[in-house]
């Protein structure tokens, strides 16, 4: 069977036009993003996902590194039905029972309907969510979902993609969405390669999974082979690559650098941490409900001036991507919002509305916020 007749066998892609472009290269789209460095960018547009809130129920859980800090948590639907589908690269909105609201990539098996299978890294400061997970979803527990959604969809070379293999490159938990991609890439006889980077073995989840693709994955971990450089994560690398990478943002920057000028390598990745506040400048901002005035520096995000403060608002992602934290701005005083996000429409952005984790204001400006 040739790679057309496979490829027509997999489900329909997710993506499908819209209203709203998303750029997937944008720097902190967990969700993330996709850059395509061939002096035109890639826009793409997400699917339109369920309203329906869904509640579901742990039914198997499991410690997959050796370190014990990563769990992966099997999901049935409570009520005993079949799950959205979805494809490589999406993830779940999980509603934990505390109310926070969490994204986690799908790391299962895609053509699967009866579970979705999510793994979590336990951070200590890492504001309570991974915590919870590993403190609260036990067997048996329950937990409320939305979704799925794909914000960084994996393209087939020859099919919506004019490159011709792939290189995955994974940095410790982000392996949850490239695992899936390589089951794929293997079903379709696509030439691919993939590093799969770490502090150690004992903390680099599915490692037995990730085995059973053979000599195609290389481990680089830090403390047998010291930090990976950009030419280390990417290889050979020759022009028609198409790098899907997903980890820590120091990885992530180093990559897009040594890409940089590579006029025939498309960049897709995805990161779970905020991105840095690039030309940020000073602002305040007042709380309406209580008064409270809030100096937001120039190097910190709205979001983060807000938890400092121990204002209570709203947050997912911290990335500008879920929409989580959606807030009405009542005023603007000596200068404007500076949006910074591609979620929101411009009808939106006109009626006051804003990303507080990763827009903010100019130089000077006083906001008012409806929080």
């Amino acid at each position: 069977m040739g790679l057309r007749e496979r490829y027509r066998q997999l489900p329909t892609n997710p993506l499908r036009p819209g209203r709203r472009d998303v750029m997937m290269g944008f720097a902190g789209a967990v969700i993330s993003g996709m850059d395509a460095l061939s002096g035109v960018t890639r826009r793409v547009r997400l699917p339109e996902a369920s309203d329906r809130t869904r509640l579901l129920r742990v039914v198997d859980r499991q410690t997959v590194a050796h370190d014990e800090n990563v769990v992966a948590l099997t999901f049935a639907a409570a009520d005993g039905g079949p799950l959205p589908r979805w494809h490589p690269g999406a993830h779940i909105d999980v509603g934990l029972p505390s109310g926070r609201l969490r994204q986690y990539s799908l790391c299962g098996d895609p053509d699967r309907t009866d579970v979705y299978r999510i793994a979590v890294r336990r951070i200590p400061d890492g504001g309570g969510g991974s915590i919870e997970v590993h403190a609260a979803l036990q067997v048996g527990a329950t937990a409320t979902t939305q979704g799925p959604r794909n914000a960084f969809p994996l393209t087939v070379p020859g099919y919506g993609s004019p490159t011709h293999r792939f290189r995955f490159i994974a940095g410790g938990i982000g392996i949850t969405p490239i695992l899936p991609m390589l089951a794929v890439a293997r079903r379709l006889g696509v030439d691919w390669s993939m590093v799969y980077a770490g502090r150690t073995r004992d903390s680099l989840p599915f490692l037995d999974d990730v085995a059973e693709f053979g000599e195609q994955v290389r481990i680089h971990t830090d403390d047998d082979s010291g930090l990976p450089t950009a030419s280390d994560l990417l290889g050979d690398c020759p022009d028609g690559t198409a790098v899907y990478a997903c980890g820590p943002a120091p990885m992530l920057t180093a990559i897009r650098s040594e890409l940089a000028g590579r006029d025939k390598i498309e960049l897709h990745y995805e990161r779970f941490a905020a991105p840095p506040v690039v030309d940020g400048t000073e602002f305040d901002v007042t709380v309406a409900s209580t008064g409270q005035q809030i100096r937001v520096a120039a190097d910190e995000t709205l979001l983060a001036a807000l938890k400092r403060a121990d204002v209570d608002a709203p947050y997912s992602c911290q990335q500008g991507f879920c929409g989580t934290c959606r807030t009405r701005v009542l005023g603007v005083v000596a200068g404007a919002v500076d949006h910074r996000d591609t979620l929101l429409t411009d009808p939106e952005h006109e009626n006051r509305m804003m990303l507080i984790c990763i827009s903010r204001a100019t130089d000077g400006s006083r906001l008012t916020l409806d929080l």
